[in-house]
């Protein structure tokens, strides 16, 4: 049935929100589909409600290609968001509920078309099981013999309970390193070639600065070498000599080729060849910064890193219009690890890496949950400028000189000094 009464943006968020409200009708919420001239983050967001730890709460699941991502929230947070999503530009809108559907199609002028319609899903009341099966990288219930020897499954193969979190960040992490995988890393096949003489290919490289225990490394080399197939030689380089003699006992005993361990400080690890993904999962303060200067210098293609603890910029920080926000210790800390990020960002998009930083893992998991992807830029950058001014004001208005510019040096200082982009 189609209802004419409701076509303004108030009146179909009005409706949404209060759909998602009703807690004993509504099941689930669906936004796809860009609306005419709108370019939205994502292509496709689904709500549900779940119960965790006896609180309802709702799970809101983001996709766009092979990217997807999954958090929970309530309350305000949840109104908000929902407000964002409703901003994004959406053309189609479903919720279902116990009592009907309702379905929104917004037109090329903007206008939203509202029909109510019969029940599509037969749950005579919201069903709130959180723990759906999910499918992992690393599947949970599969005894690896490397997961017993990291420490993060028992002696009979279950995860820990203790260890579940990191179990959970290196399992999204591989999603993350899974989607920057290159399609091909070796050469394609000549003319005339046959698959007897066609060369092998070039093995995936890949460094896990600042490995620590090398709880990702070894997740690494098993998902690509093990699960997709790919052949794959993975380094770990930390600084803690007694960390790395335990990894490459371990890499050792389970006979893994082309899986090695450095002891070095990341800033003077040179690999025998350059690599294609440079990682780094919580390396602590300005060790990330190390690891994104040594990729950038290495020209790696691809560089993952999560941060943790930035201290750099915390006693810094001084800009009197901000002086409400910089005197409470946790919005300072909050403020300095945002514009570090920011800094970190936006100078590798100036060296040539196109970047995005997003929330890779529920902040349930770990409240260090962003993640800086960089992909290297074939070719001029025609929006390299404008970054530079970017920059240029960001520095200048806080009066800073980040870790990351120092470590990029001349690759970064000369485009900034520079009149005009290169």
């Amino acid at each position: 049935m189609q209802d004419n009464q409701h076509n303004t943006p108030s009146d179909y968020h009005r409706i949404i929100h209060d759909a998602v409200a009703d807690e004993q009708a509504f099941l689930r919420l669906t936004l796809s589909g860009p609306a005419a001239g709108e370019a939205s983050l994502w292509e496709k967001v689904s709500l549900r409600p779940v119960e965790i730890g006896g609180r309802r709460q709702m799970q809101l699941a983001y996709s766009a290609g092979k990217r997807h991502i999954t958090k929970n929230l309530a309350g305000p947070a949840l109104h908000e968001e929902l407000d964002a999503l409703l901003a994004m530009g959406f053309a189609n809108l479903s919720a279902q509920m116990t009592t009907g559907d309702i379905n929104i199609r917004i037109t090329k002028k903007g206008k939203a078309l509202i029909s109510r319609g019969k029940p599509s899903r037969q749950e005579a009341q919201p069903h709130l099981e959180h723990n759906r099966p999910k499918q992992y990288p690393l599947p949970p219930d599969h005894p690896d013999e490397f997961l017993r020897g990291i420490g993060i499954a028992s002696a009979d193969g279950h995860i820990k309970a203790a260890m579940y979190p990191k179990f959970r960040q290196i399992n999204e992490f591989l999603r993350v390193i899974e989607q920057v995988l290159p399609e091909r890393t070796g050469q394609e096949k000549s003319a005339g070639e046959t698959p007897a003489t066609q060369p092998s290919p070039r093995p995936l490289h890949l460094v896990d600065c600042g490995c620590g225990n090398a709880y990702l490394t070894f997740a690494a080399y098993h998902y690509l070498r093990h699960v997709l197939g790919r052949p794959a030689r993975v380094t770990g380089v930390d600084i803690n000599a007694d960390l790395i003699a335990n990894c490459r006992k371990l890499a050792s005993s389970l006979g893994w080729e082309d899986l090695e361990f450095h002891v070095s400080p990341i800033a003077a690890f040179e690999p025998p060849a350059p690599p294609d993904i440079v990682v780094s999962l919580h390396a602590c303060d300005t060790a990330t910064d190390d690891a994104m200067a040594q990729a950038v210098r290495w020209e790696s293609q691809t560089i993952l890193a999560a941060p943790c603890c930035q201290h750099e910029l915390h006693d810094l920080l001084s800009e009197p219009t901000f002086a409400p926000l910089l005197r409470h210790g946790v919005l300072r800390q909050r403020m300095a690890d945002l514009l570090t990020d920011t800094f970190r960002a936006t100078a590798l998009r100036i060296v040539g890496y196109r970047t995005r930083v997003f929330e890779f893992i529920e902040p349930e998991h770990t409240g260090k949950n962003l993640m800086v992807e960089a992909r290297r830029i074939d070719g001029p950058d025609p929006d390299r400028q404008a970054f530079i001014e970017e920059y240029r004001r960001l520095r200048t208005m806080w009066n800073v000189q980040p870790a990351i510019e120092r470590l990029l040096g001349e690759r970064l200082t000369k485009k900034l000094s520079a009149d005009s982009a290169d």
